[in-house]
């Protein structure tokens, strides 16, 4: 097919007024309704509502729970493309955060009954518990052929266990919902009070242990952060005090920080921005110590002269090939990011880390004449399974340097 054939495909496909399930069921029990009028009907499972939110798709075939729970999706809703989701079940360690932001979920294949040692319960019981609906028997990869046609649109979804779904109404909301860009949701998902992290990363047969002596003294900045972020700080010999994402300078200085983290989060980096590089330039001036991973890469960008900008349909999945260009060695990465910083808006004294392997979007970056350094990917996330883990040694290895 030649590319003007193939563009009036997608555009033909774009415009395509209702999207199937993917096998014949019924009665239907819950709906997506996208910003562009198209319908998607199928199974629901989970909790029983109606929410709207950003239709992304996440390409992992693995850790479905992590996902969900992971404060970066707040304001979204995640679109699966591995079909079997749900067969292992849930607990109560494989999350990221204690109160999932996300907004919803849609799967090809129906949530079936659990097969897996380590499962406490059915993840349509977790999921109703945090209030998390999902939609079942949808045509996913028809639906992010769509997606990446047209980009993330905003969605509407809506489970109705008796079927009484108002696609009007759906339609409204979707075409009434603002959209992420201009959006600060780190406030909505960050802590709102200062704590202490001492928990190390999860083991088989021994679950979370407490760490070992630490080192160093680590201010994590809570834009969203990640469990497995502030284990693996503890790990690497790091005593972590997380603050607020809102804690000024003086709020992170007075704890004499040996280095400073910048966690992940949701929402557009130049929302957050607006409170948020006041006080990592405050930190970059001390000279102390500075690692960003997703949000915090993208506000380090932005607090030495860099843009970010909405990317057409963002990065999400746990098989991202990403270069570091300083070893020449290629990492199998985890992604979950929108947004990204535009590497031509660098000042001089910025350079590339990290590229992606997929469409070149930049993926890492540090200051020459200074100890800070970031990524836009999730080095804790382990696909590699540890290709990514020596950037928490590279953090440590700075503050023994200072």
């Amino acid at each position: 097919m030649g590319e003007a054939q193939l563009g009036r495909a997608r555009a033909e496909e774009h415009r395509a007024a209702e999207i199937p399930a993917a096998r014949a069921a019924a009665p239907y029990t819950a709906a997506l309704v996208l910003s562009d009028g198209t319908v998607i009907r199928g199974q629901g499972f989970g909790a029983a509502s109606a929410v709207v939110g950003e239709v992304c798709f996440n390409t992992g075939m693995a850790g479905y729970q992590e996902t969900l729970s992971d404060p970066s999706y707040a304001g979204q809703i995640i679109t699966f493309t591995f079909p079997h989701i749900g067969n292992v079940g849930a607990n109560l360690e494989d999350v990221e955060s204690k109160s999932p932001a996300v907004r919803g979920m849609v799967v090809r294949e129906a949530v079936t009954d659990p097969s897996n040692f380590r499962s406490e319960f059915t993840l349509d019981v977790w999921m109703r518990t945090h209030g998390i609906p999902g939609i079942a028997g949808v045509d996913t990869r028809r639906l992010t052929r769509h997606v990446r046609a047209g980009g993330a649109p905003t969605g509407a979804l809506a489970h109705d266990p008796n079927g009484k779904l108002d696609i009007d109404a759906l339609k409204k909301m979707a075409r009434e919902w603002p959209g992420l860009e201009g959006m600060d949701l780190a406030k909505d998902v960050s802590t709102r009070e200062s704590y202490e992290w001492n928990t190390a990363r999860w083991k088989l047969g021994a679950g979370y242990k407490q760490a070992d002596a630490a080192k160093f003294r680590v201010v994590a900045v809570d834009y969203g952060a990640k469990t497995n972020i502030l284990c693996c700080l503890a790990s690497a010999g790091c005593a972590v005090t997380v603050v607020p994402a809102t804690a000024t300078a003086d709020d992170i200085l007075r704890h004499s920080p040996d280095g400073v983290f910048l966690s992940n989060g949701p929402g557009d980096p130049a929302a957050t921005g607006t409170y948020a590089l006041k006080p990592i330039r405050a930190v970059l001036d001390k000279g102390i110590p500075l690692f960003g991973i997703c949000l915090g890469h993208q506000l380090l960008g932005l607090a030495v002269g860099g843009k970010t900008g909405k990317m057409h349909q963002g990065h999400r999945g746990a098989n991202h090939p990403v270069k570091d260009v300083t070893t020449g060695k290629v990492e199998i990465t985890s992604h979950n990011h929108g947004f990204c910083v535009d590497p031509d808006t660098l000042p001089i004294g910025i350079s590339a880390t990290h590229l992606s392997l997929f469409d070149g979007t930049l993926e890492g970056l540090k200051i020459d004449n200074a100890l800070a350094f970031s990524v836009q990917y999730h080095p804790e996330a382990s696909p590699g399974p540890q290709d990514s883990h020596y950037l928490f040694d590279r953090f440590v290895q700075m503050m023994e340097r200072r």
